[in-house]
This record gives structure tokens, sequence and C-alpha cells, in this order.
């Protein structure tokens, strides 16, 4: 990977970046002076999250699949971007559907994403040396046992690839083994992030994630829902962390395999409902329903790899992410009401 770009301003690519974690990505990039081609296709995202930067001159979104075969000089809007002679020297990948409620409806593209899509990408990152951060999940370890709640990057995952969900978990598994023969094969700077449950601002809503969930029905005043029962337990790591652990993967001078970006802290959901209770001063009760493919319990992460090569940890509170992701359903509420299924 070249040590600077061309030009005054490097150019990075940034797959699914309308997502909640990717526009995250994006927005960072952007004020920290990169110029950014965000693709998106809205399968399980939304343009709101990008509003705000489609007029910046250093931001262009391009609404496009990546599973099918892309040339970005070939885009007349990224002329800018001058990309034939700077190329892009950064990739985040983190393409992929992740609609709780809407999980069988998108079977296939999540197949496509993690598997032609993940390959198309390391495609491009190879025509043009970019260095690419890929952004894995906890899932590739396979669930939590009562002999098995801590996970290390060398453990060896248990993933049935029969399971209802098993398109997102063996999917995200294969993806990491492209990106492992790109780098071996084609000498490729493929990194990969192992991303754990992530919370914060712009989560999708109405769809089973359960802290933009929490927060709309106790500002209604209706039943925080969770899908399982009291014991219920995940970790939960703010999404500012989480970008910053994958920006210091990416600035990593060294490759230090596969890290896991995470809080280490098992939580009770029931705990975290009452805590938004408490936080929107709502008198919602919470009730239980069966759980859902898409959302289930998780190992924790051991975080001492992040730690050391990358001199990261979790900063955020719980209490005060929430509060943020609370401020933020608040500023969007008359909208958010309006997209609701349900208004």
């Amino acid at each position: 990977m070249p040590t600077k770009p061309i030009f005054d301003k490097k150019n990075v690519l940034v797959t699914g970046g309308a997502g909640f974690i990717g526009s995250h990505i994006c927005d960072t990039l952007i004020r920290g002076g990169a110029r950014v081609i965000c693709i998106d296709n809205f399968v399980s995202s939304q343009e709101r999250n990008i509003d705000f930067l489609l007029k910046h001159p250093d931001f262009q979104f391009i609404r496009g699949d990546v599973s099918e075969r892309f040339d970005l000089e070939s885009y007349p809007e990224l002329e800018a971007f001058k990309i034939p002679f700077q190329g892009i020297q950064e990739i985040y990948h983190l393409a992929c559907p992740t609609a709780i409620k809407k999980f069988d409806a998108h079977r296939i593209d999540t197949l496509h994403a993690n598997g032609r899509g993940t390959l198309n990408v390391l495609e491009v990152a190879e025509k043009y040396e970019a260095r690419v951060v890929m952004a894995s999940s906890s899932v590739v370890y396979g669930g939590r046992t009562p002999d098995r709640l801590f996970f290390d990057e060398d453990d060896e995952g248990i993933v049935d690839h029969t399971t209802p969900r098993a398109v997102y978990d063996e999917g995200k598994r294969f993806m990491e083994t492209c990106g492992f023969a790109y780098r071996q094969a084609r000498n490729v700077d493929v990194r990969i992030a192992r991303i754990f449950r992530t919370y914060g601002p712009r989560m999708p809503l109405f769809d089973g994630h359960l802290i933009p969930d929490f927060i709309m029905n106790a500002l209604d005043g209706k039943p925080l829902i969770i899908y399982g029962d009291e014991h219920f337990k995940t970790s939960l790591c703010y999404v500012g962390d989480i970008v910053d652990g994958m920006m210091r993967l990416m600035n990593a001078r060294e490759n230090p395999g596969p890290v896991n970006i995470g809080s280490d802290v098992d939580v009770r959901m029931v705990d975290v409902a009452n805590m938004i209770s408490h936080l929107t001063e709502s008198k919602s009760e919470v009730v239980f329903e069966p759980p859902l493919a898409f959302l289930t319990e998780l190992g924790l992460p051991r975080i001492a790899r992040a730690r050391e090569t990358l001199g990261w940890l979790p900063l955020v509170r719980l209490e005060d992410g929430l509060k943020h992701t609370i401020d933020d359903v608040r500023a969007n509420r008359i909208l958010l009401n309006h997209l609701s299924p349900s208004a």
C-alpha cells in the first residue's frame, strides 16, 4: 500500500456506507479530511443516515450492489476523485444485510454480499493496492455455551451451516476465508475486524434491534419487548468505539491478524431495558416474546489483542451511550413515527 496518496487527500471506499456502522465511518473519514465513496443498495440501510453528507464535496454516494461487478472509473460523478491517477487507498467492507425481522427475505442477498460482494471488493483492492478492513462478526465463533463464554481470536468457530441463520454466520466465515486467500495468494493487505454487538445512533428501527426499539417504545409508553427471557445476556459496545477500533486497525503499521472489537462486559437485556425506562422517565413495562433467529445470545470478546496491538479499549459507558442514542431518537421522532409500520 502506498505510504501516502498521490494528492492531498486519500480516497476511501466504504461499502454498506449508508448502514448503521458504515455511516459513522463515512462521517468520521470526512471529518478527518478524506475523500469518501459510499456504495449501498439500501437493502437494510437508510438514506437518512447519510443525508447530512450528500452535499459535502468530498463525499459521493453510489447506489449499487457490490455483489455485481463495479468499475469505479466508469462513474462520471467520481471524476473529482481522480481515481485513474490516484486510485483507492483504503476500503472498509461492511456491505451485508442485517435486518433482523426481515432476515428470511434477505437470505440470498446475504449470501451474495458475503460471497460475490466480498470477492468483487477484493478485486478492486488488488487493482488499486488498497488496504482493506473487513467487518466480520462474533458469529464466526458460534454461540455461547456454559463452558464457552469468552472468545480469543485463535479459537476455532463452531457453526452449524444448515441453520436458518447460517447464510450470515457461515457467510462471515467465508468472507474471512476470501480475505485470507487474497492476502496469501495476491498480497492484498486484508485486515479482519470481528465486531461484537453494537449500539448507538442511526440503528435501524422497527426491525427487532433491541436498543432503538426499547427507546421508541419507552417514549411512546409501549411495552419494551425482549425476544427471549429475563436471562438473555449480551455485550454492548457503542458505535463510536467500534469505529475507532476499525480505524486503528486500518492505520496499524503491521497487520495483527483478526481482531475482536467489542465490549467484554456481559449485561442482561432486562437491566438495559429498565435503564432506558429510567433515562426516558417512562413507565413502560418489560415483556418477553419468543426468540428471533437473528437475535441470539453471543459470546464475549477477549480484547487483549486489540489493546496490545492497536491501543484500543471501549471507552463509552453504557449509560452515556444510551443517552446519546436516546437523544438521536428523540431528535428524529417525528420522522421515525411516520416511518413506523403501525403509524
